[in-house]
């Protein structure tokens, strides 16, 4: 069978997904089911992998998608019980009172606190935390979600305490022939190879790229959630949104250099919250005039509207800012102090674990710890507000009930959606000889790049996040292969690897059961092409200008300073310059502006 057929089929069962559940907006609970078909006779039939080995990649996937459902259970657990005690309604009081501008409230929400829960946790907590969190002070289901999604970008290659570098990267390229590269260029430690070498060119190509989240996130929620539909209300705030990004970027650039890639997006995350509120309080480049809301929620489009609703719950006594917040505050302390390998805590957490292994006889093991999974801290955390916001009895057993019903509707989207990741990346071994499904779709695009494959790699990286649901799984895929593309075409093979990890993180954007969880916390579930559809072109920012920049570096020696990818990088830029200050003349022409 030739490679371009071999690749065309690999497709598939991504093409299935984008067909039904982006283009024919079906529900991930019907158009998942038909990838996971479609995947399943690829497999068996095409790829001639042992039915065994199919089952075995199945019940694996339904494993893994009960880890997801649990950690759902416990988001929407928290945010019930903050709804119920009342600290929703004093954690709104407090936004208000910082500032009612719902632009300047999802920077500080989505883009610096869900940075922070990203790197200390990963695994798409961010979505589970701070999209909860939106709703609850006011915003749109939907315009939550996808504002949650666009921010699992620049703080994801750090994520989990930089899990997809030290697991993922190291994984992906640690190999006899590349340890002995690491030493030729004088690196006697692998972690020390990786975060120099690899580490510290991700964090200046998510610095390069990152500035312009915050922007992107304003000004698509004024485009497709606010009264006059326009991206220039989003664009009007472009310096305090610039501000912003440097706020986390900076010192998330310098954390990566000098202290390694577990802590540039907590560090990133948790300096931006604390200058970037400074800043706001005290009116800092805030834009002048009245605050941007969205309208009143009579007015909401129904599809913005989760199943979850939000009551305005006043707690039996006043409750402070701080106590309100002291659940999360909790929730960040637990995620740092267990995922910190130099602490005790990740090892007792780690100690039971609940594992299947070589499942039907094959390779593939089932595993998961359930003290370490961040649900657990949920709950835990959940059961501390009890006690500590003096809750009562009946409004906590709601709290669980309602959550209960909620995380149910999850399962019948993840169900599919997992055990398909699963088929489709143990494809390796069967009768036909062919490789796994996502190797022969990265080797056809190689082949056909050829030396414009630095505009790709991001593309192939973001490929397999958006399969696997995972940047770690990404880079533990594809990154050894993108280090062979790099020596094929004669480049510095470490800056390919960089762009596939950069690539991984930005597919986190569009991933499908990411979406689906994000939906599920606050009860959209059925609108996951939707927000697919939304988030797709910032996706394609964040694959195609880092590619261009890298492209830029790689080859300026070889083709001079203008280059091709000099060339994009620069129209990206002069294009959002040029928008930018032609935005004011666009504004006065909106009704509110007259």
């Amino acid at each position: 069978m030739s490679t371009g057929l071999l690749a065309i089929l690999s497709l598939l069962p991504i093409a299935v997904v984008g067909v039904f559940l982006v283009g024919l907006r079906w529900p991930a609970s019907k158009a998942m089911p038909l990838s996971f078909v479609t995947a399943v006779v690829l497999a068996l039939f095409v790829w001639k992998v042992p039915g065994a080995q199919v089952g075995a990649a199945t019940i694996n996937g339904v494993i893994t998608a009960g880890t997801l459902m649990y950690i759902i259970f416990g988001a929407i657990l928290l945010l019930n019980t903050l709804q119920e005690s009342g600290a929703i309604q004093a954690i709104r009081r407090g936004f208000t009172g910082i500032t009612p501008d719902r632009r300047i409230q999802v920077i500080i929400v989505a883009w610096l606190f869900g940075s922070f829960i990203e790197g200390a946790s990963g695994f798409g907590t961010p979505a589970a935390v701070a999209v909860p969190l939106m709703v609850g002070l006011g915003f749109p289901a939907m315009a939550a979600v996808v504002a949650g999604m666009m921010i699992q970008s620049t703080p994801v290659s750090f994520g989990a305490v930089g899990t997809p570098m030290l697991v993922g990267v190291s994984t992906g390229l640690k190999t006899p022939e590349l340890q002995a590269y690491a030493l030729s260029l004088g690196f006697t430690d692998w972690n020390t190879f990786i975060g120099v070498a690899v580490a510290t060119k991700v964090a200046f190509l998510h610095f390069a790229t990152g500035a312009l989240i915050p922007l992107i996130v304003v000004s698509f929620m004024t485009r497709y959630f606010g009264k006059n539909r326009s991206f220039s209300e989003g664009l009007q705030i472009w310096k305090f949104a610039l501000f912003s990004a440097f706020s986390m970027t900076i010192p998330y650039l310098i954390t990566a250099r000098f202290l390694g890639p577990e802590f540039p997006s907590i560090f990133g995350g948790l300096t931006g919250l604390a200058i970037v509120v400074t800043a706001a309080k005290n009116g800092f480049l805030m834009p002048k005039g009245v605050a941007w809301d969205f309208e009143p929620k009579e007015n909401w489009d129904p599809s913005w509207t989760g199943t979850i609703h939000i009551k305005d719950i006043s707690a039996k006594t006043k409750m402070s800012g701080l106590m309100a917040w002291m659940p999360y505050v909790l929730v960040g302390l637990f995620l740092v102090l267990s995922r910190l390998s130099f602490l005790p805590f990740s090892g007792w957490l780690k100690s039971w674990t609940v594992s299947w292994p070589k499942i039907f006889g094959t390779g593939i093991t089932a595993s998961f710890q359930p003290l370490f999974l961040p649900g657990t801290i949920f709950i835990a955390v959940s059961l501390i507000t009890f006690f500590m916001h003096k809750m009562d009895g009946t409004a906590y057993a709601r709290a669980w009930k309602g959550s209960a019903m909620t995380m149910l509707g999850a399962g019948s989207a993840l169900i599919f959606t997992v055990p398909m990741v699963q088929v489709f990346m143990n494809t390796q071994g069967g009768a036909a000889g062919f490789g796994k499904m996502p190797i022969v779709l990265a080797e056809a695009a190689a082949g056909l790049a050829g030396s414009a494959w630095p505009f790709f790699a991001p593309l192939i990286g973001g490929l397999g996040a958006f399969v696997a649901g995972s940047n770690t799984v990404s880079n533990m895929m594809f990154s050894l292969f993108q280090f062979g593309v790099g020596e094929r075409i004669g480049v510095d093979p470490t800056w390919i690897v960089a762009l596939q990890a950069i690539g991984g993180a930005a597919g986190n954007i569009i991933c499908v059961h990411n979406v689906v969880a994000a939906a599920a916390v606050v009860g959209l579930l059925g609108k996951e092409g939707y927000v697919i559809r939304k988030t797709l072109l910032p996706f394609v920012y964040y694959a195609l200008l880092p590619g261009a920049i890298g492209y830029s570096i790689l080859y300026t020696s070889q083709r001079g300073f203008f280059n091709a990818g000099t060339i994009i990088a620069a129209l990206i830029w002069g294009t959002v310059i040029y928008i930018i200050a032609t935005n004011k003349g666009r504004l006065a022409k909106l009704p509110s502006s007259k």
